[in-house]
């Protein structure tokens, strides 16, 4: 695997822009649980090519190894919004939003240590777009079209304090 992780390492000197060699080498780096490394090759690989489905899903997986489950449910949505039928991406999430459901208590006490989160909770505009939200699922819609807002609400998604079913 450190052979592999070699030659990938030098054709990526070679042809920095193929977003495969990254890929390639974020899996090495897996079986040598060097996630954080992975990690970075994945997030290469996605921005060089973002339809490139399987740099999402061993996203997702690393992100799975290193317990990070709601990142990883994000990345298996991105690999599901380019092939909702991969079989890969399908088992992933389920996977990760199993994990991420199965105690609610502690997805409220992980969320409420993001600094970010609280800066959204204490939002008095947010609490009311969140509060409209659940009177009427169809405003969100509305508020997605505001990048700002979208982002916001992306980021209670990924804390898994909100849900959008």
């Amino acid at each position: 695997m450190i052979t592999l992780k070699k030659h990938y390492t030098e054709a990526i000197k070679r042809n920095p822009d193929d977003p495969k060699l990254y890929s390639n080498r974020a899996a090495c780096y897996t079986k040598l649980a060097a996630f954080d490394l992975g990690l970075k090759d994945c997030e290469v690989c996605c921005k060089l090519d973002p339809k490139f489905i399987k740099g999402w899903i061993r996203k997702g997986k690393i992100l799975q190894g290193m317990q990070q489950h709601a990142k990883a449910l994000t990345a298996y949505q991105k690999a599901l919004e380019l092939d909702p039928s991969n079989a890969e991406a399908v088992d992933g999430y389920r996977a990760c939003s199993t994990q991420l459901n199965s105690n609610p208590e502690e997805v409220r006490k992980r969320a409420m240590a993001d600094p970010d989160v609280q800066a959204i909770l204490r939002d008095p505009a947010m609490r009311c777009i969140l509060d409209q939200m659940q009177q009427d699922p169809h405003a969100l819609q509305d508020h997605l079209k505001n990048p700002e807002i979208a982002a916001k609400i992306q980021k209670l998604l990924e804390s898994g304090l909100i849900a959008i079913h």
